[in-house]
C-alpha cells in the first residue's frame, strides 16, 4: 500500500513503474484528485485511517506492507492502531509531527497563521507562507513569526483571492489536531514500523518529525535517497532518484519478510 496525504496516487507516478515486480494498491484522499467529499464529510486522521482500511479490505489482498509519505505516514501511524493485523510492515517517511518536537508550540502558531492567512487571502498568500515554513532548516523560533510573508509570485502563486476554500491541505488536513503518537501501543501493535528521512532533507521539520518519531518508538531512523519527496525528481529537486528510492524501499520492506 503507497499513499500519501494530502498527495494523491499521481504523485507516485515515477515510483510505481520501479515496483512492477509487486502488486501495489493506491489510492486518492478525501478531497484530492478523483475523490470528493460529502458536504457532512469528515477529515481527520481516523477518518482517513478508516478510508485506507476500506481500500485494502476490498482488495482482499491483505495483510499489507506500507509506504507512507509525510501526512500519509501520520495516517498510518492511526491505521496501524486501529487495524494492526491489516499491516507487514510500515515504511513511513517524514511524517510532520510537530507535537512532539520541541518547538510545538512555535508550530502551532506557524500552522494557525497559515490558516488565518488562507481564511483572509486565500490560497497563493497562504501557500507562500506553507512553502516557508516547509524551507526552513532546524528548530523554529519567534523570529520565523516575526519576518515578512513571502510574496506568491515567488514560489509561482497569484496573489488574486479566487474565492475558493476548499483545498485539502490548506482547508482540512491543516485544521486537524497534530497528532501525538502512543509509543507503547504502536510498539505492541506487532507492525514492523521503520521511521524514514531524506538523505538531503537537511533539518527540515518533516524529516525532524521522523527522527522525533524514531526515538519515541526507540529505532533508528533510515535515510533514503533524496529529500521530502525523494520518489519524484521535478524543477524543484532534479537530484531526486525515483530508481533508487524504490531500490531503498524495496530493500526495507523485504528486511521484514519471512
Amino acid at each position: 500500500m503507497v499513499f500519501g496525504s494530502p498527495m494523491g496516487a499521481s504523485g507516485f507516478e515515477q515510483l510505481l513503474p520501479h515496483l512492477a515486480d509487486r502488486t501495489v494498491i493506491t489510492y486518492d484522499p478525501r478531497m484530492t484528485e478523483r475523490s470528493t467529499l460529502d458536504d457532512d464529510g469528515e477529515v481527520s486522521y481516523e477518518s482517513h485511517a478508516d478510508d485506507v482500511h476500506r481500500v485494502v479490505a476490498a482488495t482482499g489482498l491483505g495483510p499489507v506492507d506500507v509506504f507512507a509519505s509525510s501526512g500519509g505516514a501520520v495516517v498510518a501511524l492511526v491505521w496501524i492502531l486501529a487495524h494492526h493485523d491489516e499491516i507487514g510492515s510500515a515504511v513511513l517517511h517524514e511524517p510532520p509531527l510537530s507535537a512532539i518536537l520541541e518547538d510545538r508550540d512555535v508550530l502551532a502558531r506557524i500552522n494557525k497563521d497559515i490558516v488565518d492567512t488562507y481564511d483572509r487571502l486565500g490560497q497563493g498568500p497562504a501557500m507562500a507562507k506553507f512553502i516557508q515554513l516547509v524551507m526552513h532548516q532546524g528548530v523554529f523560533t519567534e523570529e520565523f513569526l516575526e519576518q515578512p510573508a513571502p510574496p506568491p509570485e515567488q514560489f509561482g502563486f497569484s496573489s488574486e483571492d479566487d474565492g475558493s476554500r476548499d483545498d485539502a491541505l490548506l482547508g482540512h488536513n491543516m485544521r486537524i489536531e497534530p497528532y501525538v503518537p502512543d509509543a507503547a501501543a504502536l510498539r505492541a501493535s506487532g507492525v514492523r514500523i521503520v521511521p524514514a528521512v531524506g538523505a538531503t532533507s537537511g533539518a527540515g521539520m518533516p524529516r525532524r518529525g521522523g527522527e522525533a518519531l524514531a526515538r519515541l518508538l526507540d529505532v533508528d531512523p533510515v535515510e533514503m535517497p533524496g529529500d521530502h519527496g525523494g520518489f519524484v525528481a521535478n524543477e524543484w529537486s532534479p537530484q531526486n532518484d525515483p530508481a533508487a528510492f524504490a531500490v531503498r524501499l524495496k530493500e526495507l520492506l523485504d528486511a521484514g519478510s519471512g
